[in-house]
């Protein structure tokens, strides 16, 4: 902050900005305006006080509440209107020390499309707005706005330059409705009126822009006011240089004829006729320029021939050049399909001959196996090949099938899939939402009433008398009960011997697979050693060799990869499926059992 003497008013307001929320900032900003215009102050007390607004940094607070969206500030666009007034007061009559290159190149031109956007804004809303209250502020706002930006570039000539050529001032001109057409050609009207040669320095194409607009306004519309204000306007342009009035004469050759046809006696012929006389006088003059142009053109259309021939024929041999690189393109790229079009043709032709060549190998083969088999084996042979074939086209043929039918049901199981999903996902979101609904209170039954219960009572009696149970006498029910023991007792004896004597069966055929696969896998009489003989005379050798191969495939089981185990998902993990085990122990005898 600045050490000088601060007006208390501005050092005030700086501070309670400060502390307060930036939603509060706006409406503290339009205190500025009680500040600047109070009667007490001269112009030098004026100039200081804009000074130490700006060393404080509240005009540019109010530059950045600008560049908000306005339909969000407290007050909306009214505030909106104030503020862009505040700022424009605040910068006239502003004289910066400090940093001046900042002030005027960089803060003035953006506080100008500040101010544009928020008129764009106005009058988009403004024509949009249906009530004649919203209309009303909408226009008067819109007013405001104009009047402040008209009120800085007063301050500031060389803010005009500016403001003509930003394309949202072209957007605000170039509009048909009549209202904020006059208020922005006054607008343009006062920028020709604080400088009058600014239309010199813009670019052709603004200017042209701004010409073309106001023509366009005077052939399209009848409203005197706008014809007035347009032909105002064009009248000042033509007083400002002869080039000008050139330009108007020769780029809009029904301008004479229009003005006099359609806007003669409106309330403005003064204007009108100044105007047709600058362009009648500018009309006489350029009728003898008109045939020193029409020669001059005529040379250089001759000259510009000329050269466009010369360049073509100097480019003839590189077309020339180009044409034949293309064809020998063209005529390489049908050589290299004839010569792809052969090499395919050749190669089914050399698979064909290794196929033909295959066969008569096959059949060759067949037929000196059909040599060597004996005579009585030759049904049985064929046979067996036949059978092979069969199982080979049967092979090839069923996975054809199979992967036809996946293919065709793949989209099927994916919507399968897709709707087990969503089931499941439903039932989860409603055994949920069950979890989360509070449980009613348990309400007791009702009992039933006097008449109900002799009413069902005499249902009873009456089904027990359409029904009589059998009756029974205590001799007759004990006699079957002995019976039922005695028959038990003889099911469970003969279920336990048969039982033994399927162990012994099971205990014997162990034994004997033990003693034939000893047997099988015995060395010859030639190289038996003792250590072999010990092992056909002792049972413990083999069983304890047995066992230790059992140990073993368990241990295999439980080191399996979890690919292998798919199928037992559903298994415990202590449990060894009994085909793996069986595999082992189906030989295997220890005391008597398998």
């Amino acid at each position: 902050f600045p050490m000088a003497a601060t007006d208390p008013q501005v050092l005030a307001l700086a501070a309670q900005i400060t502390e307060s929320r930036e939603q509060d900032i706006p409406l503290l900003l339009l205190k500025l305006k009680g500040i600047l215009s109070s009667p007490s102050l001269g112009c030098e007390e004026s100039n200081k006080i804009k000074q130490d607004i700006y060393d404080y940094g509240l005009t540019q607070y109010c530059l950045l509440v600008l560049k908000r969206d306005h339909s969000q500030l407290r007050g909306a666009w009214a505030t909106a209107a104030q503020l862009a007034e505040i700022l424009s007061h605040c910068c006239v009559g502003l004289e910066v020390k400090e940093d001046p290159e900042e002030f005027y190149k960089k803060f003035l031109p953006s506080a100008v499309d500040s101010l544009l956007v928020l008129g764009k804004r106005l009058q988009a809303r403004f024509i949009r707005a249906i009530k004649d209250k919203e209309k009303q502020d909408f226009l008067h706002w819109f007013q405001i706005v104009t009047d402040a930006i008209c009120w800085l570039f007063g301050g500031h000539i060389q803010l005009a330059a500016c403001v003509l050529q930003n394309d949202r001032f072209l957007q605000l001109l170039i509009t048909d409705d009549v209202e904020t057409a006059i208020i922005m050609m006054s607008v343009l009207h006062n920028i020709l009126r604080i400088n009058s040669s600014v239309l010199l320095h813009v670019e052709e194409e603004t200017l042209h822009s701004v010409l073309d607009e106001l023509v366009y306004k005077l052939s399209s519309t009848t409203n005197p006011a706008v014809g007035s204000a347009a032909t105002k306007l064009l009248l000042l342009v033509a007083k400002v240089c002869k080039q000008l009035v050139q330009l108007l004469t020769a780029r809009y050759k029904g301008l004479k004829g229009l003005l006099n046809k359609q806007w003669t006696g409106k309330g403005f012929d003064r204007e009108l006729n100044q105007l047709l006389d600058l362009l009648c006088l500018e009309q006489s003059n350029g009728k003898g320029e008109m045939q020193k142009q029409h020669q001059a053109a005529c040379i250089i259309q001759a000259t510009w021939r000329g050269f466009q021939t010369r360049k073509r024929l100097k480019k003839l041999p590189q077309a020339v050049i180009t044409l034949q690189r293309s064809f020998r393109a063209k005529r390489e790229q049908e050589l290299q399909h004839l010569t792809k079009q052969k090499e395919d043709e050749a190669l089914k032709l050399q698979m064909q001959l290794q196929r033909q060549r295959a066969m008569r190998l096959f059949h060759e083969r067949q037929l000196a196996l059909l040599e060597v088999v004996h005579a009585s084996q030759v049904n049985k042979f064929m046979e067996e090949m036949e059978e092979k074939s069969a199982l080979t086209i049967q092979r090839f043929w069923r996975g054809y099938r199979a992967r036809r039918i996946f293919h065709q049901q793949k989209q099927s199981l994916k919507e399968y899939k897709a709707a087990i999903i969503i089931q499941r996902a439903a039932c989860k979101f409603l055994e949920k939402r069950r979890r989360r609904r509070p449980l009613s209170p348990w309400k007791e039954p009702k009992g039933l009433t006097d008449e109900q219960r002799l009413a069902l009572q005499q249902k009873v009696d009456d089904y027990i008398k359409l029904h009589p149970a059998s009756q029974m006498s205590e001799e007759t029910s004990k006699e079957l009960h002995m019976q039922a023991q005695a028959k038990l007792a003889q099911f469970l004896l003969r279920s336990r011997l048969d039982q033994r004597a399927a162990q012994r069966r099971e205990a014997l055929l162990a034994q004997v697979n033990t003693d034939v696969e000893l047997l099988m896998n015995a060395p010859g009489l030639a190289e038996t050693t003792e250590k072999d003989l010990g092992a056909f005379m002792s049972r413990s050798i083999p069983v304890a060799t047995k066992a230790r191969q059992t140990h073993n495939t368990m241990l295999k089981y439980t080191r399996w990869p979890w690919w292998k185990k798919l199928g037992d998902e559903f298994m415990e993990d202590d449990v060894i499926p009994d085909d793996a085990i069986n595999t082992e122990l189906e030989t295997l005898f220890i005391g008597g059992r398998k």
